[in-house]
């Protein structure tokens, strides 16, 4: 009976050794899944939510409205907001402070500003906005203000209209 057993267990080793090298065999001539990160980007999402962007319209005015509900519907708190308000009567922001540490990229900031003046979504057809991997030396870097959002806006404005434009059927 030993004789028996012992002539089992070898059979069935040998059959695993034999299945996990096919398997291993099978695998090295295949394409690997991996790719060459830093040199090379892998594909986005058409909603891919990028670094953050205030908007101006056409004629060069800022769109912010200071309703402040991208404030109040941030989870993580990360947005500040300060208005006053101009001598026609609208209001507008004098301080939008995003704290990019504490945001979590969830997309409510832009989709409760009724005037789409916060955007997060700066790429195009797999082009990246400068702001990519959000790796930074210095914590300060990472606290974008009202100029540095108003310039993201400037630079990349064409990219973000073709985003919105083919976004607006979700919306």
């Amino acid at each position: 009976m030993n004789e028996i057993a012992k002539s089992a267990v070898d059979t069935l080793f040998w059959i695993d050794i034999y299945r996990g090298l096919s398997v291993t065999f099978a695998h090295i001539f295949k394409e690997p899944a991996t790719i060459n990160y830093p040199f090379e980007k892998g594909p986005l999402s058409p909603r891919f939510r990028g670094e953050h962007a205030l908007r101006r319209y056409p004629s060069g005015e800022e769109r912010c409205i200071a309703c402040k509900l991208c404030e109040a519907i941030c989870p993580a708190q990360a947005i500040t907001i300060e208005a006053e308000e101009r001598s026609d009567g609208s209001r507008r922001t004098t301080r939008y402070d995003i704290d990019m540490t504490k945001c979590i990229y969830c997309g409510f900031c832009q989709e409760a500003c009724p005037v789409d003046a916060i955007v997060e979504s700066i790429r195009n057809g797999g082009v990246q906005g400068p702001n990519f991997e959000y790796s930074t030396e210095w914590r300060e870097e990472l606290l974008y203000n009202k100029e540095k959002l108003l310039n993201n806006g400037d630079q990349w404005e064409p990219e973000i209209a073709l985003n919105i434009e083919a976004d607006h059927l979700y919306r």
